[in-house]
């Protein structure tokens, strides 16, 4: 069996790039206009020689039956070969080149003919329209063959017809001037035909640039390929023109934007308003990674500009890793709180086993019934004044990383909010967040503190977390709102600018607001009010503010001992 492969016909056909296929096309377009601008042209070319021709027989008539002297000698002399009207018809004739200037009188005899011997006969066409003193233009056989006439009445000086006056143009001749004619009329038409060739050629070249020299079957791949790709993928994509309209936004975007097909076409900022998110999509933010918020989602933004003077945005959603950050960096608070629990246990286990082998049990069931106590009693403080699982569980992990960080948390004494939470992840959210940052603030300065209150009224909560530390300044007491905005140096595992504007944007989703200002005494106080964070129920009337020297400790800093 032979192994040479079978010899592969190559099919007749358009060939398979844009480049050759529209190179093609636009020689065909531009062969076919000069083809029909040359057939319109010569179609009437024909006619107007024939109506040029007749009407110079015509002019060359009138000029001849016009001179006086040519119809006095046609009523005084007889009609000879050599007589007077011949001699002048003959002169008109040679002088205007025509084919025959023929005289004749009311009766159609010959005075004036090219062949002398004709002279005295009777002309072979009816001449009675010009003898009924009409003038006449026609193509014509006679006696020299076909011909363009002219036909005119000849008159006396009183204006009588005494005769008529008959002019030949060869047709040959005219034929001859539209064959001679066709020539310049093919350069005329080569010539067009060549600029349209060489337009052509250099239209096609830039669409053989602006195509990448691709098929046509290769582009319709890639668009498929696209349309799949950019719908499949589970990263936003935002594609704008020049003029910043959006005019492409792929499913994931349009979901971590939370925006519909109706958005194609208009700007970032009348799509999604004013904020940090339009800024970044419209480019007035720079640089790569950038972090925004969008609802409560956390996004990271790339913006790529295009040659065509637009832009390729990127956006990937980092919510669940934010969170799972957060979640991190709790966790490791919670192992070092515990490790430190861990070091204050086993003092205190060394000092109860010193006071049972002391004997001293009196001083060891005290002893133990203290340590019990506090923890019991922190517990207890946060439970009974917040009621939801979730928040409380919260602020008692918070209370323990506090202490392992050497900062008080406070539970103020004011604090009084019931188990109806509407959304109490979201509430846990911001606590958390504001909780977090204060002890960033506050951890290792001098008699650092952290203070927590939240307080019902109808449906409505208002959270206030105060600390000790260095404060805001005023001027950046918008801008610690803003998305990506930071004043710290962001952990390895994720990016800062997030917390404070996650807690703006759940608190303005109930309508609520977020602010900061100076706390009484030094450091921060960050303000919560949610209109709607609680279910409709008969509240339990909130006690009024009750006259405390200070704030009851839910625990404190722990003073660990040397191993």
């Amino acid at each position: 069996m032979s192994s040479t492969p079978p010899v592969r016909r190559r099919r007749l056909g358009l060939p398979r790039r844009v480049f050759s296929q529209v190179l093609l096309m636009q020689l065909a377009i531009a062969a076919g206009v000069a083809v029909l601008a040359t057939g319109l042209f010569l179609a009437p070319l024909s006619d107007q020689l024939d109506d040029q021709a007749m009407r110079r027989a015509l002019a060359i008539a009138q000029t001849t039956a016009q001179q006086p002297q040519v119809a006095e000698e046609l009523r005084a002399t007889r009609p000879t070969t050599d007589g007077p009207v011949q001699t002048e018809a003959e002169r008109i004739r040679k002088a205007t080149q025509a084919e025959y200037v023929v005289v004749m009188d009311r009766q159609g005899v010959r005075w004036s003919h090219t062949d002398p011997s004709r002279i005295g006969e009777v002309v072979s066409t009816d001449p009675g329209q010009a003898l009924a003193g009409r003038d006449v233009m026609e193509i014509d056989d006679g006696t020299l063959g076909r011909s363009a006439r002219g036909k005119v009445p000849l008159r006396d000086a009183g204006g009588d017809i005494v005769g008529a006056v008959s002019v030949g143009i060869a047709y040959d001749s005219v034929r001859a001037r539209l064959v001679h004619a066709i020539p310049g009329l093919f350069a005329y038409a080569g010539g067009a035909l060549a600029v349209g060739a060489l337009a052509a050629w250099l239209i096609s070249r830039r669409v053989q640039r602006q195509t990448r020299d691709l098929a046509f079957s290769d582009i319709a791949g890639l668009l498929a390929e696209r349309e799949a790709m950019l719908h499949g993928i589970r990263e936003g994509v935002v594609a704008l023109d020049r003029g910043g309209r959006m005019r492409l936004l792929n499913d994931e975007a349009q979901r971590l934007l939370n925006l519909g097909a109706e958005a194609v076409g208009r700007s970032p900022d009348e799509a999604l308003g004013s904020g940090r998110t339009a800024d970044v999509l419209a480019g007035r933010v720079t640089g790569t990674d950038l972090l925004t918020v969008r609802g409560q989602r956390v996004l990271v933004a790339n913006r790529m500009p295009t040659d065509d003077g637009g832009a390729v945005a990127t956006l990937r959603d980092r919510t669940e890793l934010e969170q799972l950050g957060r979640e991190l960096d709790s966790t490791r608070g919670l192992i070092d709180a515990l490790r430190a629990q861990d070091h204050e246990h086993a003092n205190r286990m060394h000092t109860l086993l010193g006071l049972l082998e002391l004997e001293m049990y009196d001083d060891a069931v005290e002893f133990v019934g203290e340590v019990v106590g506090d923890h019991r009693v922190t517990a207890e403080q946060i439970t009974e004044r917040i009621q939801d699982p979730l928040l409380a569980a919260l602020l008692v992990g918070k209370a323990t990383v506090a202490a392992e960080r050497g900062v008080t948390l406070w539970v103020s004494d004011r604090t009084r909010l019931p188990d109806r939470l509407v959304d109490p992840r979201g509430l846990v959210t911001i606590v958390g967040n504001l909780v977090d940052n204060a002890l960033d603030a506050t951890a290792g300065t001098s008699h650092a503190r952290v203070e927590v209150e939240l307080r019902a009224q109808g449906r409505a909560a208002t959270l206030r977390v105060r600390d000790t530390g260095p404060g805001i300044p005023a001027e950046h007491r918008e801008l610690v709102f803003t998305a990506g905005w930071s004043t710290k140096e962001p952990p390895a595992h994720r990016r800062r600018g997030i917390g404070l504007s996650l807690v703006r944007r759940l608190a303005e989703r109930q309508g609520g607001s977020a602010t900061v200002d100076a706390a009484h005494g030094g450091g921060a106080e960050f303000v919560v009010v949610l209109p709607e964070a609680l279910a409709e129920a008969d509240l339990e009337p909130v006690p009024a503010a009750r006259a405390v020297p200070a704030p009851t400790p839910v625990n404190t800093a722990a003073e660990e001992e040397p191993r």
